[in-house]
């Protein structure tokens, strides 16, 4: 199926598309990477009567590390960050950006369109969720910074109004001694998740001082398994505690069955993706070097 007509507009830098949205009206919606909007244009979904094209704007595709934060830019591309050598200085970053999809999806989609698209299914947000990640989001008025946990309303909702567009993407450098972990199960590499987790550790003295966990895909919107974190906080990870978190994730998971599986096989795959992700993050965090990716049907 064909989109409905639409008028085109290309913007030359971030404010006068900005500018172009505040006065092109609520029909109006900005075109980035397009791996979500232009499959709902498709299939009529989404009837936008004006596109703002993003991708002639110069300098807006980066990854950087300056004082203590990663930056990365309102058009950086999947496959941009997973080829970054200053993005795997933070490993549950590359896990996220080199599972995502297949290369096609990789080289087109971006971070901030993710982020902005707030699918339930999308991989960024409980993997930024589990480090300090603050959304800059640029509108007329000016910017305004958001951390990520704010940024996130519900499914397909954000805090940005219809004239802002997301600038950049803050991550601060994790502690020493921390590492992380993201694992998902997919039936093929283009699709979403059936269920993901996303675990951030900080270890100290063989005991795990601090833990962040997100759940994806079995919820509106990620969940964060606090029960989960609360059973690692303070302990070893070793077999027994990190089967408890994993009871605890289980527990919290609301999944709803849909063609990607029954409530029941999700409750069970972010169990098992819990353990896995828990050992990864906890030897990463002690200096191991060690690969990962999704888990395909």
């Amino acid at each position: 199926m064909y989109p409905r007509p639409f008028h085109y507009h290309r913007a030359s830098s971030l404010k006068e598309a900005a500018t172009l949205l505040a006065e092109l009206g609520e029909e109006a919606r900005p075109l980035a990477g397009g791996q979500s909007l232009i499959p709902l244009m498709k299939l009529r979904f989404a009837n936008p009567s004006h596109l703002v094209d993003l991708n002639f704007i110069p300098g807006l595709s980066y990854v950087k590390q300056d004082a203590g934060t990663f930056r990365f830019g309102p058009l950086t591309r999947h496959a941009e960050v997973e080829h970054s050598e200053i993005a795997a200085r933070i490993p549950i970053i590359h896990d996220c950006a080199a599972g995502i999809a297949d290369v096609q999806v990789r080289n087109r989609g971006t971070m901030a369109g993710s982020l902005a698209e707030a699918d339930p299914s999308g991989d960024w947000a409980p993997v930024l969720l589990t480090l300090e990640t603050q959304v800059c989001c640029l509108g007329p008025k000016g910017e305004r910074p958001v951390p990520l946990a704010q940024f996130i309303e519900d499914a397909y909702t954000t805090v940005l109004d219809p004239d802002e567009l997301i600038s950049e993407i803050a991550v601060k450098a994790p502690p020493t001694n921390s590492g992380g972990a993201y694992l998902g199960f997919k039936r093929c590499a283009p699709v979403y998740p059936s269920a993901a987790v996303a675990v951030q550790l900080t270890m100290e003295d063989g005991l795990c001082r601090e833990a962040r966990i997100y759940l994806a895909a079995v919820g509106l919107t990620p969940i964060r398994a606090s029960e989960a974190e609360a059973a690692l906080a303070g302990r070893p990870i070793d077999p027994q505690t990190t089967r408890a978190a994993a009871e605890a994730a289980r527990a919290t998971a609301d999944p709803q069955p849909d063609m990607r599986g029954s409530a029941d096989f999700k409750r069970q795959l972010i169990f098992t993706l819990t353990q896995r992700a828990v050992d990864v993050a906890a030897r990463r965090a002690c200096g191991e070097h060690v690969e990962v990716s999704h888990i395909y049907a």
